[in-house]
C-alpha cells in the first residue's frame, strides 16, 4: 500500500484498515501509534515528501516510511512541560518487533516490522 495522504489522520485510518484486511493478528493500537509518529516525524522534520507503505508477508508485518531527509531519528530527553517532545521514536522503539532505518539515495526509510506470534498449543 502506497499512501497519497499528507496527513497522520488519514494514514493512520488507512493502516486500519489494511491490518483488519491483510494481519488482524496485529496490535491496532501500535501500528496506529507508530504510523502516527512516524508521519509526523516526516511532516515535522522534512521538507520534502513522505510515502507510507505497509506489507504483510507471511506472518510479518511491515510499516515503511520513506522521506526526504537523510537524517536518522535520534533519541532525545523527553520535555516533560509539554513544549519539546522527546517522546516519539523511543515509543516506536518499544511498540514495534524491530525498527531499521536505512539510507537511500534520495532520503531514508524507516522500517517497523512486527512479527506473528507461533500459535499456542
Amino acid at each position: 500500500m502506497i499512501s497519497p495522504y499528507v496527513d497522520c489522520a488519514s494514514a493512520r485510518d488507512s493502516a486500519a484498515r489494511f491490518v483488519a484486511q491483510h494481519c488482524p493478528w496485529a496490535d491496532l493500537d501500535a501500528v496506529q501509534l507508530v504510523v502516527t509518529e512516524l508521519t509526523a516525524n516526516a511532516l515535522r522534520h522534512t521538507d520534502g515528501w513522505w510515502r507510507l507503505r505497509l506489507r504483510a508477508e507471511s506472518g510479518v508485518l511491515s510499516v515503511e516510511l520513506d522521506d526526504s531527509s537523510p537524517a536518522f531519528p535520534e533519541a532525545r530527553t523527553p520535555d516533560f512541560t509539554g513544549g519539546g517532545g522527546g517522546f516519539g521514536w523511543p515509543m516506536v522503539l518499544s511498540l514495534a518487533s524491530r525498527v531499521e532505518v536505512q539510507p537511500t539515495p534520495v532520503g531514508k526509510t524507516v522500517r517497523a516490522i512486527w512479527s506473528r506470534e507461533p500459535e499456542k498449543a
